[in-house]
């Protein structure tokens, strides 16, 4: 999966990364769903093994357009995980108390504690992403964003931070096929919102957008993943697979007891 990771300071044109590939894996969507509940099992011990250990904290991005499918990821991905552990911080449209402090405070104030996996739905990108295409801000003032934003991940990282950013990457057919269906199915009506349509027909300028936060965003300490999510079972077993991974290297251990055990018996 090393093969979606953004390398530092390597210049990526999304158009040249195929959002239907499946190369990775060939065993097919069956297969493949098979191998998800395989991770999911795996992720389900690791986190236990976060949790008690207590020494590591794990923030998970995720970003993509409307549709690509972030909450899908969270609710498959992470599916059994204990809810003890695992955190999702949402990011919407900023209150007037966050309006009042600079644009990282409230996203700091929601990353994880010790032994705690957090998942921003939405995260602190949204300020080099809407606001520019939004023009909400001067260019001036997001193109200084991107420092500000290395430099707070580099500080969550060198304190003991594990920092994976997923950008979920699908095409505007894709979008379309999505949105359609929402507008099909009248359970799915809750989820469609006629603003998704503006969004939409600024495709362009959200893609020179995020081609900038990946190129300049992607770091050794905290690396993007460019993830084909057209297939949305292969989005899921890609973001497993590459957290499991990274879990796996942390090299974790359960904490002795801090009482000598072996003489207790318990009647």
């Amino acid at each position: 999966m090393d093969k979606y990771r953004v390398k530092p300071e390597e210049k990526i044109r999304l158009k040249d990364w195929d959002p239907d590939e499946t190369d990775s894996f060939d065993g097919g969507k069956d297969e493949g769903r098979e191998r998800l509940q395989e991770l999911n099992r795996e992720l389900e011990s690791l986190q236990e093994l976060l949790y008690a250990e207590h020494k590591h904290k794990v923030l998970i991005v995720l970003q993509g357009m409307d549709t690509s499918g972030k909450d899908g990821v969270i609710r498959h991905v992470f599916e059994g995980v204990n809810p003890q552990g695992v955190r999702v911080a949402n990011f919407k449209v900023p209150t007037p108390e966050e309006l009042d402090h600079d644009y990282l405070w409230r996203v700091h104030r929601q990353t994880p504690a010790k032994g705690e996996i957090v998942i921003f739905n939405r995260s602190h990108y949204e300020d080099v992403l809407v606001v520019r295409v939004h023009g909400l801000v001067a260019e001036e003032v997001w193109k200084r964003r991107f420092a500000h934003i290395n430099d707070f991940e580099r500080m969550l990282a060198e304190e003991g931070t594990l920092i994976l950013k997923f950008f979920l990457h699908i095409d505007a057919e894709e979008q379309k096929k999505r949105l359609q269906a929402r507008l099909d199915d009248p359970t799915k009506h809750w989820k469609f919102n006629v603003g998704d349509l503006k969004e939409r027909a600024r495709w362009a300028d959200y893609m020179q957008a995020y081609e900038d936060v990946l190129n300049k965003t992607s770091t050794e300490f905290a690396p993007w993943y460019i993830v084909p999510s057209n297939k949305k079972w292969y989005r899921n077993l890609v973001i497993a697979s590459v957290l499991v991974d990274a879990l796996k290297g942390l090299k974790m251990q359960f904490p002795q007891p801090k009482e000598d055990l072996s003489q207790v018996v318990i009647e």
